[in-house]
């Protein structure tokens, strides 16, 4: 990757160019790899070319667990770490025995790297506003007064906030919007029915922030919500053995330490099963089957209203 401009050297104008180290080392020309030492360039040696490939595997990781260049520990709410994250994830008391500072902490479940800069994994947890170094890590909510993008919108909000924040906020947020009525079930008994189990609506707000391309989307998870029906729409198309054809059968993750983070948290179940999770709450409360259309960059997921 270059980048050409001008630049002024000893009082003279210059053509600066930068050249930034490839992601995928080593990097052949005419079939020679090369290394700069020092002020020196010269071939490089088979422990070169071994050097550069261990390089190029530790950029291979998954990108949830990438440390974030630019950002801190001040990035993150450390509180929210000890009291939500730590005591859902591992023993406090073991914890407290060890002695171990905050940075370590972070480093072992992969929040935060061994020099104590923030993931992505860990900006997603409990970061204080993780759009601000992931663009597009947010969620949207709009709630429509019609059946259409072109009605009144009755609210609107953008939840800049960690996934333990959001999975907060997002269930106020539908129980606020949500509609109940009585549904005769056997004589003179009745029962209040929603217009969608929240159970259905959660798996699915968290499935789509779970299973979202953080990488190279600035899109945000969108939940737009009508008189007749809620879309979620996630950006990143199927990943690895998924594909449009059998997505309800095969599950891979894009973010496997961001998965396991959210199982643990106990908002997803990572074992395939949201589908039918969600297939099976639809049905229990009168809700039409889900609808998916899924493509190469997004996936969106239809929630009918229950009649």
């Amino acid at each position: 990757s270059i980048v050409v401009s001008r630049a002024i050297f000893r009082g003279q104008p210059v053509v600066q160019i930068d050249v930034s180290a490839s992601q995928t080392p080593p990097v052949r020309f005419d079939n020679v790899v090369w290394v700069r030492l020092g002020p020196s360039t010269r071939r490089a040696t088979r422990d070169d070319e071994r050097v550069l490939s261990e390089r190029r595997r530790s950029y291979e990781t998954p990108f949830d667990v990438r440390p974030v260049t630019g950002s801190t520990t001040d990035d993150l709410d450390l509180d929210l770490f000890r009291s939500d994250y730590l005591r859902s994830a591992v023993d406090l008391s073991v914890l407290e025995e060890n002695g171990r500072p905050t940075e370590q902490h972070l480093a072992s479940p992969r929040l935060a790297d061994t020099d104590g800069t923030p993931t992505v994994l860990g900006l997603l947890i409990v970061g204080l506003d993780p759009s601000a170094q992931i663009p597009g890590a947010y969620v949207q909510f709009i709630r429509y007064e019609g059946n259409d993008v072109g009605s009144v919108v009755q609210d609107e909000q953008e939840l800049r906030i960690n996934v333990i924040n959001v999975a907060e906020r997002l269930e106020t947020l539908f129980k606020g919007h949500l509609h109940t009525r009585l549904i005769e079930v056997s004589g003179f008994r009745e029962e209040p029915r929603p217009d969608y189990p929240i159970e259905a609506l959660r798996e699915v707000c968290m499935n789509a922030i779970m299973h979202r391309n953080y990488e190279s989307s600035n899109a945000p998870v969108r939940v737009a919500w009508f008189d007749d029906r809620i879309e979620v729409t996630n950006p990143g198309g199927p990943f690895g053995q998924v594909r449009s054809d059998n997505f309800d059968r095969v599950n891979d993750y894009r973010n496997p330490s961001l998965a396991a983070a959210m199982k643990s948290l106990g908002y997803v179940n990572q074992f395939g099963r949201g589908i039918g999770r969600i297939r099976a709450s639809l049905s229990r409360n009168g809700n039409p089957e889900p609808e998916f259309i899924v493509d190469d960059a997004s996936w969106t997921v239809t929630l009918r209203s229950a009649t």
